[in-house]
């Protein structure tokens, strides 16, 4: 049908064809009246025999026929006997099974539901039941409609079934009560809504604007949404400003709502260098917990500096190698700390520092872990190293929780069983993830922390590295020689020019550096296409998919990832015969796409085949990227290959992915590709800045090609601006370090 006219429908739920986890899309037979009607779309945890009033249209579907495509569903209590048998025999009712729903049925009849929910004590009229049995079926009964009468006050104001869920899991019974008294309870941590959807709410319901409710949840808001810009605190100047304009509050309400959350501790107050700072609960815990912990594991080691030159000299005899000065200075003191940060940019040698580091620990007997932020970093460490590497998340293990928030089966009440850990790629871990890491490892463990403080932030709020390196309070090695082999990459020199400030020359073209200049958009979107689906491929046999990756400052523009994955979408993965497609608001995602998660989800579950064994594990983290190998459109699920971990994708889960042809910068960190493509083009100079061209340069490992214009190379290396971050890590690890002043740092 042309035309969509919304109409209500009313019937019995014949059968389930398909239903989603989180109940966001499903396939029913419904039978309305003398017709049964094919009805897609959210109807959350439905049942055979429930009785559905479905809002929505009609549409044709090109394989499956006439659909009614629902948009928001509600359930009517089933009226008939019969109906209300079917419903309680599909056992949504703990308690019952179709015997005793049959049982019941026929003594109370059409009166069974009101019987169950107000009048519980009859049910031991039937034979088999309980005083205490009649209770329990009753209570189940009323959280289970509960439940769907809150889902039903929700759609009322477009908010999702899904949020429903966590809401009725995080408050139970009383989560209607709670969210029309206050709907900023929707904002809170887990469920998330965003505050203007709240806010809205709120207005609809006749909450006034000065509410103090409101005024809490807004100053959250802006906080939260500070901190996915990387700051884990804010000027309090700035965040008065912001709040009392967005809210339309005068600064006297603020002001009180403020002092009331900080005197509760629901929010912290920092002061660093005449500024005072506002902190979000969690990030105030996890860099006080950081500091005292660091603080702990220095002390703890201070005075037990030895010399190990005769074990370093042995490790040289033995290796082959000879060590610089640097090198001997961080394993030394590997050896001698309890903690060290080894930095330093590429070919300095930081690899061959922390294989010796590695070995001389499992001389000493030592069981040592090495980990790494992401699947491509752990892989790659694993492959210099020599040691099994994994992912900081699967070395926690990741223990989904009911709400769907970040827990880890390894903690302070089960800690990692190792000596000593080491962290590859450190300048992508986070405050709370780092958090996690101490937490899981006892005090006498060594902790090797190894990055290039050089490279962009974690994506997560916080700047860990830098921090702890800047404090000028913690044990640091920075590795400054390039070494004669990483000599002979332009790559790798061409990376040191530019962390120095120095303007490259881009007309050198026989090495691994390449510089296209391209000053209109259709020649460079021609060229990046041409690259990755001819010339590379043919030149050096690399494949588009596992070997070349486009790379990009921005998500916007003709440059921008949103633009080219189409354009290379099209070039690599073409729509054809047997090639499934999924659709959604901003992507087609077919059979054979490179895909990239761009949001931690913790609860979902992978397969991974080991040999004769199949591995078992949860959590797809933002980065990841993976080929999709199967996509059914009806039942709007995918299949995911993510490195061999294979995972299923349903409902809203899908909205987490992008394609990955081209990614941002940001979201490369911790991986290295054969062959980067970066493009490079006007209008988005307050993203072009020194550490993010450093960034992009040190992904590739053979070969890298800039297209663009050679005026942008040079302003980003001139504009050493950084990420600024608002952060209080390295002066709280200055606040409880006396000796502040007694640089242990070797820089």
């Amino acid at each position: 049908m042309s035309e969509r006219k919304t109409e209500t429908i009313r019937g019995e739920v014949d059968s389930i064809i398909f239903k989603s986890d989180d109940g966001e899309f499903c396939v029913v037979m419904m039978i309305c009246g003398d017709e049964l009607i094919n009805v897609v779309g959210p109807l959350g945890n439905v049942e055979e025999g429930e009785e559905l009033e479905c809002t929505g249209f009609y549409t044709t579907h090109r394989n499956f026929g006439e659909q009614f495509r629902c948009q928001l569903c509600e359930r009517p209590v089933p009226r008939s006997a019969a109906a209300i048998q079917k419903y309680l025999s599909g056992g949504v009712i703990k308690g019952i099974g179709p015997a005793s729903a049959k049982a019941i049925v026929k003594r109370f009849g059409e009166d069974t539901l009101d019987v169950i929910e107000n009048h519980p004590e009859r049910l031991v009229e039937v034979n088999g039941i309980s005083e205490a049995k009649a209770k329990s079926i009753s209570e189940h009964f009323k959280k289970n409609f509960a439940a769907r009468t809150l889902m039903i006050f929700l759609a009322e104001y477009e908010i999702s079934m899904s949020v429903g869920v966590k809401a009725y899991k995080k408050w139970g019974d009383d989560a209607e009560t709670l969210i029309r008294s206050n709907p900023y309870v929707l904002c809170s941590d887990n469920i998330n809504v965003p505050f203007d959807k709240a806010d809205s709410m709120a207005r609809e319901l006749g909450i006034d604007v000065s509410c103090t409710d409101r005024v809490k949840a807004g100053i959250r808001y802006r906080l939260k949404f500070m901190s996915y810009a990387g700051n884990t605190c804010y000027p309090l100047d700035k965040l008065k400003k912001d709040c009392c304009g967005f809210l339309n509050i005068d600064q006297r309400l603020f002001n009180s709502v403020l002092t009331e959350e900080l005197e509760e501790e629901n929010l912290h107050s920092f002061d660093k260098e005449n500024v005072r700072y506002i902190m979000l609960h969690d990030y105030y815990r996890a860099e006080d917990y950081i500091s005292r912990r660091l603080s702990i594991m220095k002390e703890c080691s201070y005075d037990n500096k030895i010399n190990f030159s005769d074990v370093i000299d042995n490790a040289e005899e033995k290796n082959g190698v000879e060590y610089d000065e640097l090198q001997r200075e961080a394993i030394n003191l590997a050896l001698s700390y309890g903690f060290l940060v080894i930095t330093g940019g590429p070919g300095t040698g930081k690899t061959t520092a922390l294989n010796a580091i590695i070995d001389l620990y499992k001389q000493q007997g030592m069981t040592v872990f090495v980990a790494a932020p992401t699947g491509r970093a752990a892989k790659r460490l694993a492959d210099v190293t020599g040691c099994e590497a994994k992912t900081i998340h699967r070395m926690l293990e990741v223990k989904p929780t009911e709400l769907g928030n970040m827990s880890f089966v390894h903690d302070e009440n089960n800690m990692l069983d190792c000596d000593a850990l080491i962290i590859d790629e450190m300048s992508m871990v986070d405050t709370l993830l780092f958090e996690a890491v101490l937490k899981a490892i006892s005090l006498t463990c060594k902790l090797v922390l190894v990055g290039d403080s050089d490279q962009l932030p974690s994506v997560g709020a916080g700047n860990v590295l830098k921090d702890i390196i800047e404090s000028n309070v913690m044990p640091v090695v920075r590795l400054t020689q390039i070494f004669r082999q990483a000599q002979q990459s332009a790559i790798i020199t061409n990376a040191h020019k530019i962390v120095n400030g120095e303007h490259l020359d881009l007309t050198v073209k026989d090495k691994d550096f390449f510089f296209f200049q391209r000053l209109e958009f259709e020649g460079l979107q021609k060229l990046t296409a041409e690259l990755c689906s001819q010339r590379l491929p043919n030149a050096y046999g690399y494949s588009p998919f596992d070997d070349i990756q486009v790379l990009s400052p921005t998500r916007k523009g003709p440059s921008g990832t949103m633009e080219l994955n189409k354009l290379l979408q099209q070039k690599l993965n073409p729509p054809a015969d047997g090639k499934s497609e999924l659709k959604t608001k901003l992507y087609t995602f077919r059979t054979g796409d490179k895909v990239m998660q761009n949001h931690n989800d913790y609860e979902i579950i992978w397969k991974k085949q080991v040999g004769d064994n199949t591995e078992t594990g949860a959590g797809i983290f933002n980065g990841d990227i993976g080929r999709i190998i199967k996509c059914n459109k009806v039942l709007r699920t995918m299949t995911i290959d993510f490195d061999g971990r294979i995972a299923e994708y349903s409902g809203e889960m899908i909205s987490y992915l992008e394609l990955a042809y081209a990614v941002t910068v940001h979201k490369s960190q911790g991986s290295e590709y054969d062959a980067v493509i970066l493009t490079i083009f006007d209008g988005y100079e307050k993203l072009y800045y020194r550490n993010l061209l450093y960034t992009a340069v040190t992904r590739a490992k053979k070969l890298l090609i800039i297209i663009g214009q050679n005026r942008l190379i040079d302003y980003m290396i001139d504009n050493d601006r950084r990420d600024l971050r608002y952060t209080c890590l390295k002066e709280l690890l200055k606040e409880l370090n006396d000796d502040g002043d007694q640089q242990t740092s070797i820089i």
